[in-house]
């Protein structure tokens, strides 16, 4: 009957040649149309015209009912606002737009209609300036049209609109709808204002639904307490509340910010129970949950059972995998993405550039890159960011830099990436550069690459700038774990470990790679005993060491002469925390027999070693054969060297030393020659001072600074007070083709030497020296800091390739254990 009368509607109003003429034929209707259409085409009544209206809007035949709207002869205040709703519920919001304009009276029902077409369609400040024109036009709204206004306000996080809101709402009674108040919870709760949104809540009693209740577990889960956002849904089960599709993917990802796998599996049965198991935000939810969590067996077999390719769920299933380090499962899940012709998204790329980073896959790299050009993802900022931090960690920066400097908005997150990259791969001076052409730009560095450019004043040794750097860090107010941590090292590295205690003592909060900093600081200077006070302080907090905790404990053990407590640390590794030792860890052991004389015992454990050995365990046994003299075993450890490091001059420069020493000149030259055949050069000795934030370089006997002829009037001063108070060169130190007197000249011209007499040209008395060099200091140099410390009365620190030396007094802090 009811076909009946729309068709008698629709005849009334488009004639006998409109589609209802073909669609009603089958009943054998056709030749009584004609007659009927003509016998009522004038006694169309308003109301029957809007239900048919109505009817069609809602089957989505749009454009009829515009044109049954049109042709109306009378229109009343249901016909504008349902033609309205039509337009503006399926998004053709200019013509929405234009039909309320022409409305001859604007009811609340026909500002309803229209501001819930924007807001549904993601238009929410023009929505809410309709509100705004609406109630200035005297208009009441509905509750529909708060909860719209409402859910707008929760989208873009206005909490003073929505709080504006709040009073009308009181004021108008409509606070004690339950439709409103459950929009007030959810504009609270989205608007991280947690605690109100909880007392709403509560005021609500026994008129709470699944939508107030699911509100609330969203706003926890949103706000980061899954915890309670748990303790919620349990509440809402113990009440009798049905949860719905809404309901169980809020609490799935309040367990996945937690890690609670096990309550979210018992999710997953309820979901079952529900009968929501097939639902597809609730599916992808549920693989979301488990990928986060760790559990990719039952994510997985989550994605196998959709019934349709969700982007959404699959993209989760990635990064679950980049987490857990399965580079090779995300690779192939995104070729079964592209082999499906999914439509990949600007959040899938992202993940999987961040799988190739990891493993280092240049070929895919490119073919991934080709494919966002193809699709056209290269203009978003999202995917850029992703390119230029793969191809950074990759170690192609000149990539990095090409997408770098092709994009047109380039946000903190661009310039962290390329300013990460450089610092990472050791190009400390251009991430510096980097670092202040952002500044000038005027983007606002982020705690990321705040971190990463305290690691590059750390790794030049800048430590003027690194100020600066603190300094700003501290007027932005900024709190960071992160920070705080690379300014204990940065301290450390550029020689101010006590700025470095400093640091340390004002952190509220501390973890592991806090504790390590300053334990391998302390080691780093010399002050082995310190660092073993701090390793037991932080195990008496309950901080449990890592691998990079014990390298710098076996450090400070082999530098101090602790040859018992190394070893006692060494065997803990192991039985107590479950760290396996790496080369890293036996070199330090071997360096610590080495130096204690126990020649045989670092070969024994050498030959026992649990990971095969590398260049760095063979340097270091190697550097104890110098040190005491034993050619046989040295020649064998030089060897090694040969073979893991062909291109590396140190072991034939220490052999050759070794040949020297034990007056073995064939042996000497045939060394020099095989350096000389393969084309194997010394790296030069460099040493640099700071002064001004400025680096003054210097090389042995460099003659190319502007105070030269004061730099070596100074230090023929410095030779000759020094001489008086007992030094001897050491020649064995100098080059062994020269003869006595060109041996001591060349002993006086060090780098080391000259940067100490710019220093004390330079810099007032009590400011300690700072010098670095980049290999290590010779024994001579070693022994004329210690004399120069004492005529001068000043605080000298060296650093060289090893370690730091502070010399005071005639005194070095590593007590000449080096």
């Amino acid at each position: 009957m009811t076909s009946w009368v729309m068709f008698k509607l629709q005849l009334r109003l488009l004639g006998p040649s409109c589609k209802a003429l073909h669609q009603f034929n089958h009943l054998g209707l056709a030749p009584f149309i004609c007659n009927y259409s003509v016998a009522n085409s004038t006694h169309s009544n308003t109301f029957d015209l809007n239900r048919l209206i109505n009817e069609l809007s809602k089957s989505g035949r749009i454009d009829d009912a515009r044109k049954m709207f049109d042709k109306m002869s009378e229109r009343d205040e249901f016909s504008w606002s349902t033609i309205i709703a039509a337009y503006a519920n399926i998004g053709r919001l200019d013509e929405a737009r234009e039909l309320f304009d022409e409305a001859p009276k604007k009811s609340s029902i026909i500002w309803s209609s229209l501001i819930s077409g924007y807001y549904r369609h993601g238009c929410e400040i023009e929505a809410f300036e309709l509100f705004c024109q609406m109630r200035l036009e005297g208009k009441k709204p509905s509750q529909y049209t708060l909860g719209s206004v409402l859910r707008g306000c929760s989208i873009l996080g206005l909490r003073q609109r929505g709080e504006n809101l709040h009073g009308y709402a009181i004021k108008t009674g409509f606070d004690s709808n339950v439709f409103v108040a459950t929009g007030l919870v959810d504009m609270y709760a989205k608007c991280k204002c947690i605690l109100e949104a909880e007392c709403l809540f509560e005021t609500l009693t026994d008129r709470k639904n699944n939508v107030s209740w699911t509100a609330m577990i969203t706003g926890y889960s949103q706000n980061g307490d899954g915890y309670k956002a748990i303790e919620c849904f349990r509440d809402m089960r113990a009440e009798g509340v049905e949860s719905n599709q809404f309901t169980f993917p809020s609490i799935l990802t309040a367990c996945a910010t937690v890690s609670a796998c096990d309550f979210g599996a018992q999710v997953h049965g309820c979901i079952v129970r529900s009968g929501f198991g097939t639902n597809v935000f609730v599916q992808s939810a549920l693989v979301c949950m488990y990928a986060k969590c760790g559990d990719l067996r039952s994510a997985r077999r989550g994605l196998d059972t959709m019934e349709t390719d969700d982007v959404i769920s699959y993209n989760s299933m990635i990064v679950g995998c980049v987490r857990h380090g399965f580079e090779e499962e995300v690779l192939s899940l995104f070729r079964k993405m592209h082999s499906r012709d999914m439509k990949i998204d600007a959040f899938t790329f992202p993940s999987v550039l961040n799988s190739f980073a990891s493993m280092m896959d240049m070929k895919s790299s490119k073919s991934v890159h080709c494919l966002i050009i193809k699709t056209g993802f290269e203009a978003y900022n999202l995917v850029n960011n992703a390119l230029v931090d793969m191809y950074a960690k990759q170690g192609s920066l000149a990539c990095a830099c090409e997408v770098f400097n092709q994009m047109v908005d380039k946000d903190v997150i661009s310039w962290t990436s390329l300013v990460t990259g450089y610092a990472h791969n050791g190009s400390h001076e251009e991430a510096i550069k980097l670092f202040h052409d952002m500044i000038t730009t005027g983007t606002c560095p982020d705690e990321y690459v705040i971190a990463s450019i305290l690691s590059a004043c750390a790794g030049l040794t800048v430590l003027e700038f690194g100020k600066q750097v603190h300094a700003n860090f501290i007027k932005s107010g900024l709190e960071s774990l992160s920070i705080d941590n690379s300014l204990v090292t940065m301290y450390a590295k550029c020689g101010c470990i006590e700025d470095a205690s400093r640091v340390f003592n004002s952190m509220r909060v501390r973890n592991v790679i806090t504790w390590t900093a300053l334990i391998v600081g302390y080691a780093q200077h010399g002050k082995g005993k310190d660092s073993l006070q701090f390793y037991d302080q932080m195990i008496a907090t309950g901080t449990k060491p890592d691998f990079i905790t014990f390298i710098g404990l076996l450090f400070a053990c082999s530098h101090a002469g602790l040859v018992e407590n190394g070893l006692q640390y060494f065997e803990s590794m192991d039985k107590v925390y479950g760290i396996k030792p790496g080369p890293e860890h036996y070199a330090c052991m071997i360096d610590l027999w080495g130096r204690s004389g126990h020649l045989n015992e670092a070969m024994e454990l050498l030959n026992r070693m649990d990971v095969k050995p590398d260049a760095t365990v063979w340097k270091a046994l190697l550097g104890a054969c110098r040190v005491h003299g034993d050619l046989e075993l040295g020649e064998s450890a030089a060897n090694k060297l040969f073979e893991l490091e062909p291109s590396n001059a140190v072991p034939y420069i220490l052999l050759a030393n070794m040949y020297s020493a034990a007056g073995r000149s064939e042996d000497f030259a045939r060394i020099r020659q095989l350096m000389k055949s393969m084309g194997i050069r010394k790296e030069p000795g460099c040493s640099w001072i700071e002064m001004n934030s400025h680096v003054h370089e210097f090389i042995s006997e460099d003659r190319g600074h502007p105070r030269t002829s004061e730099i070596y009037s100074k230090l023929d001063e410095i030779m000759i007070l020094i001489k008086e108070v007992g030094y001897v060169p050491d020649k064995k130190f100098a080059l062994h083709d020269m003869d006595e007197e060109s041996k001591e000249l060349g002993l006086a011209y060090h780098s080391e030497k000259l940067a100490i007499a710019f220093g004390l040209l330079t810099l007032p008395p009590i400011v300690p020296i700072r010098i670095f060099k980049n290999l290590r200091v010779c024994g001579d140099c070693h022994t004329a800091m210690k004399y120069i410390s004492r005529v001068f009365l000043r605080h000298i620190i060296l650093r060289d390739s090893n370690c730091f030396h502070h010399f005071r007094e005639g005194k070095c802090s590593c007590g000449d254990y080096w």
